[in-house]
């Protein structure tokens, strides 16, 4: 097995069908750089990894490449798109454009209780970036985020965020973890969880445009 194909990959189980499960996993390492821009990855070798036949990894990767997440070679695998610094950029602009306003109009202090289902999330953002946990710290942040702006009521923004996301490339996050600055970055969500359960609108926007600057600095340390 090539060395680059040796990923730290969460075993799968059996809440959601093996194809979400391994999709979901892929989008995390795509996220963290566990997967590498221009770097192929067969589907054999990662079903192994797994612990999986190869049809739902195949299927996983299909649906990643639909979202122009990765890109099919030829009978070889899947090879991880690449992004430029413009895309980045522009990722965060359309991120801000959307993420700030629409958090910023939660803040209301009645909404207190529905704020407060949110901080067990919040919490495992913080646990996971103590322990270093990549892959978990990714999959709680992204959870976090789509659960709060689910609290528009519009579904198309979050799905349309949901999307932004997935195709951010967080390479910068383990040298953030090396250096124990990322819980610092973590702790923001609880920081913004008593912004809006404060009904500080204006702090909230501030903690929001912070927090989504700081996730494009994350970008550009790779």
């Amino acid at each position: 097995m090539a060395a680059e194909d040796r990923l730290d990959l969460p075993m799968v189980g059996e809440r959601q069908s093996l194809r979400e499960q391994v999709a979901h996993a892929l989008r995390a390492a795509l996220i963290t750089g566990e997967m590498r821009p221009g770097v192929v990855y067969s589907a054999p070798v990662l079903a192994a990894q797994f612990g999986v036949s190869a049809t739902p990894v195949r299927e996983a990767m299909l649906d990643l490449a639909k979202e122009g997440l990765v890109e099919a070679v030829r009978n070889k695998g899947f090879r991880v798109t690449e992004l430029s610094d413009r895309d980045l950029d522009e990722l965060t602009e359309i991120r801000q454009l959307i993420e700030v306003p629409t958090v910023a109009r939660l803040a209301d202090s009645s909404r207190a209780e529905e704020f407060e289902r949110l901080r067990p999330i919040a919490e495992e953002i913080v646990s996971a970036s103590e322990r270093g946990d990549l892959l978990a710290y990714v999959d709680a942040d992204l959870r976090f985020h789509v659960e709060l702006l689910s609290l528009s009521g519009n579904s198309h923004l979050v799905s349309v965020v949901r999307d932004l996301r997935n195709r951010a490339r967080l390479y910068g996050l383990s040298q953030l973890s090396e250096r124990g600055t990322l819980t610092d970055s973590a702790r923001e969500h609880l920081q913004l969880l008593d912004a809006l359960s404060s009904g500080d609108s204006e702090a909230v926007k501030r903690l929001m445009a912070e927090h989504i600057g700081h996730v494009r600095g994350i970008w550009a340390e790779h």
